[in-house]
């Protein structure tokens, strides 16, 4: 069966909005790989029930040859999409970049929007009933995740951890091969 993404991006951003996007497209379009990207509803100011039901409708067909890749609250989406599925269904697993359950460096208004994101509690177990495939990567100068992050995602999940050097919040980031990889190293 042909292996499908869902590409999750984050706060302020567009199904476009990072390098990173545009060349994951191509190469698994190369590949053979389906990728389907969403433009996900108020995202200069994004809330939990928004965007989860969000993918709760626009994700289909939910089966072990999919995959899930978010980029920063896009990766908080995930976790709260999966927490809500049921039981049975699987996936073949997640990339995280960027991923946070808090952040620093806010600013007033941005903290009243992550506010929830922040305080609102995620069942790890029940998340892990869909997939235990778990890729994280973060950036050693990130302005708005603290490397600390680094051990939630490994404690909470069992993800696989990769620390990029100098890639800030993966904005700027033109490729991110080491998610090709964890694509074509599961099954």
């Amino acid at each position: 069966m042909k292996k499908k993404i869902y590409l999750v991006h984050g706060w302020g951003g567009s199904d476009s909005s990072e390098g990173w996007f545009g060349w994951l497209k191509e190469e698994c379009y190369r590949k053979g790989i389906d990728v389907i990207s969403f433009n996900m509803p108020n995202t200069d100011e994004p809330k939990i029930e928004e965007w989860v039901n969000y993918l709760r409708e626009n994700v289909t067909g939910v089966n072990e040859n999919t995959y899930l890749i978010g980029h920063s609250i896009g990766c908080q989406t995930i976790l709260r999409f999966l927490e809500k599925l049921p039981k049975h269904k699987r996936v073949a697993g997640c990339v995280f970049v960027a991923p946070w359950l808090d952040l620093i460096n806010m600013n007033p208004e941005e903290m009243t929007i992550a506010h929830p994101w922040i305080n609102s509690e995620i069942n790890f177990d029940r998340i892990k009933y869909h997939t235990n495939n778990f890729l994280a990567l973060f950036s050693d100068d990130d302005p708005y995740v603290h490397i600390n992050e680094v051990e939630k995602f490994r404690d909470r999940l069992g993800a696989k951890i990769i620390i990029k050097h100098k890639e800030k919040h993966f904005n700027e980031t033109e490729k991110i091969s080491e998610i090709l990889k964890f694509i074509h190293g599961s099954r």
